[in-house]
């Protein structure tokens, strides 16, 4: 049997990158998902390559932060898909390569509502019904920007260390509920939001060197990332609750360097 056979699952931010990768990869491993994106067409897209794929999936356009929408998430996928097993809260935004003393207090506000507030209601609403069923797994995509500097803006950064910290609030809230939650912290991961840096260097011609601060010396692919949220998603995570993995390459492992050679 496939691991994730007879769970029902909702995906945010899943109209590419990492929260497409997982849609394909759930429903490989025998999940229906509902997949969330603010654009119709991309998460039409990811639905339609699941089903191409021999999966179950419906979509649904909104932003993945506003209570009402994640409401409508756990009451859609429990009324079309029969129940709510695993939510991961996958969207996000940033600021972008703009110093933090350029960054406005509007910024910041739009990144902390996404990235933090999202996961939040996620934990609020998909928790509430887990709680009641004895089971589930919340997944959040914090980030390696969220251990220390210099991996993603100030905001994005600071509001992913909030996501980390609510991934242990959100698991102790639920003590004794037999729901968990946990993180996961991507390292470079080729998407559509590092694709101009990618692009760039391939256009320099110094796609090599991506990546090679890390022991593995590459970036990462959106599916090594989904490999982690089905693990989590899954029973062979029964006993995982209140973590934060960074999956990314090696890179928090160590303290900047140079090397000689």
């Amino acid at each position: 049997m496939k691991r994730l056979t007879g769970k029902r699952a909702i995906i945010t931010g899943a109209g590419s990158g990492i929260g497409r990768a997982s849609a394909l990869r759930f429903a490989e491993d025998g999940a229906q998902v509902l997949v969330v994106g603010r654009t119709a067409a991309k998460v039409d897209e990811t639905a339609a390559m699941v089903r191409a794929a021999g999966g179950i999936a419906i979509a649904m356009a909104l932003d993945a932060a506003v209570e009402s929408n994640v409401e409508a998430m756990v009451a859609r996928c429990i009324s079309e898909l029969g129940g709510l097993e695993v939510f991961f809260a996958n969207a996000a935004t940033w600021v972008g390569n703009v110093s933090m003393f350029d960054q406005t207090v509007e910024q910041w506000q739009e990144v902390l509502r996404v990235n933090l507030i999202g996961s939040f209601l996620a934990a609020k609403h998909a928790g509430r019904h887990m709680r009641a069923q004895g089971a589930g797994s919340i997944i959040f995509t914090s980030s390696v920007a969220s251990l220390r500097a210099n991996a993603g803006d100030a905001a994005y950064s600071a509001s992913k260390a909030g996501v980390n910290n609510l991934a242990q609030l959100a698991a102790n809230e639920l003590y004794g509920s037999g729901v968990r939650v946990n993180a996961i912290l991507p390292g470079l991961i080729e998407t559509e939001g590092t694709q101009v840096l990618f692009d760039a260097a391939r256009a320099r011609g110094v796609e090599s060197k991506i990546g090679r601060v890390n022991p593995l010396k590459r970036a990462g692919r959106p599916e090594e990332i989904a490999a982690m949220a089905a693990f989590l998603a899954s029973d062979d995570a029964s006993y995982v609750n209140g973590q934060a993995f960074a999956v990314d390459g090696g890179v928090s492992s160590t303290h900047p360097f140079g090397r000689l050679a």
